[in-house]
């Protein structure tokens, strides 16, 4: 099969290589599955560079997040050949190749409301949005929340998240494409972060109170300039750090604010909680029956061009998800 290899630590469009493997076979508890499409992801871009908290022994296949279809059923697995799951390959053998193995236990069926691509880009980011926003900061209907980077894979999911959750939502977009991306989505206020006043223009939007909860995937200036624009008991929610700088907080400000500062590593759900990873499964599977989530594909590309995707995405170049299609003739 076709699989793209990282053989050294660097930037994804110069250490990614399209390479001939063997197929693999499915072991005990395992599946063999057909990748029909496989999103790119952030963390994609940080294990090309070394920088992830998960450092896979060289050569690696990256790609975390396929949606797929069971081609053969390993001992002792759960699974129906040609049934189209979620799943999320275990590395070193990621997702961007034609062929990948994952633990019978782990895939979940694929919603039937979504199509390939929209499945695959799913599971990830709507989850780490659900626990965020449900879990961990208890949104209320009729609250603000302030998402940044509202138009790129991540906060394109907790836009959605918020509307049908009830929420007031403001989107931080930087630059007028994806200004028009975020007012698509239904973002009820859009802030430019290149030219307009953030701080000041969230306080004027919310009356003053400033934003209930804020989804940070940014770091850096963006979570500087939302604890200035957190409301009374508001929450920031810590997502990522896409931005390059993780900051500093200053606790004493949150103590004088009385805000709260929540982390979310939703991976750790998986050993911690699992039934809860599950029930969100199905919550999101409901809303994507009723239309209400739906997630943004910028654009579908062929595996051969999975290399540049995944540097697009790291140069923060994308808007939505870019999603990887073998056997796709052309970019789309």
């Amino acid at each position: 099969m076709k699989a793209w290899r990282v053989h050294a630590n660097g930037e994804p469009h110069a250490v990614m290589r399209l390479e001939e493997v063997p197929d693999p076979q499915p072991g005990p508890g395992q599946l063999l599955l057909r990748v029909r499409a496989a999103n790119v992801n952030f963390p994609d871009a940080l294990l090309c560079r070394g920088h992830y908290q998960v450092r896979p022994p060289l050569p690696f296949t990256p790609g975390v997040e396929i949606c797929g279809e069971v081609l053969a059923v390993g001992e002792g697995a759960a699974g129906e050949v040609g049934q189209r799951v979620l799943a999320q390959p275990p590395l070193p053998g990621g997702g961007f190749a034609e062929l990948a193995l994952a633990d019978a236990a782990a895939v979940r069926p694929a919603p039937e409301a979504l199509d390939d691509a929209e499945a695959a880009a799913l599971h990830i980011g709507y989850q780490t949005g659900w626990f965020g926003l449900h879990r961990r900061a208890r949104l209320q209907p009729g609250e603000t929340l302030l998402v940044h980077a509202a138009a790129g894979g991540v906060g394109s999911a907790a836009v959605q998240l918020g509307r049908a959750a009830g929420a007031r939502v403001i989107g931080v977009v930087g630059g007028p494409d994806k200004a028009r991306t975020a007012r698509e989505l239904g973002c009820d206020v859009v802030l430019d972060r290149r030219s307009d006043d953030l701080v000041a223009a969230v306080k004027e939007a919310t009356g003053g109170r400033g934003a209930d909860v804020v989804y940070d995937p940014v770091g850096g200036e963006a979570y500087t300039a939302s604890t200035k624009c957190i409301a009374f008991e508001g929450r920031i929610v810590v997502v990522g750090f896409a931005g390059g700088t993780i900051p500093s907080p200053a606790l004493n400000h949150a103590l004088v604010k009385n805000y709260a500062i929540l982390g979310l590593h939703w991976g750790l759900y998986h050993t911690k909680d699992p039934a809860a990873v599950d029930a969100c499964h199905e919550e999101l599977t409901k809303l994507a029956a009723q239309g209400a989530i739906a997630p943004l594909i910028g654009g579908r590309v062929p595996l051969g061009a999975a290399a540049d995707a995944v540097q697009r995405v790291a140069d923060g170049a994308s808007v939505g998800r870019l999603v990887v299609v073998p056997g796709a003739e052309e970019a789309r």
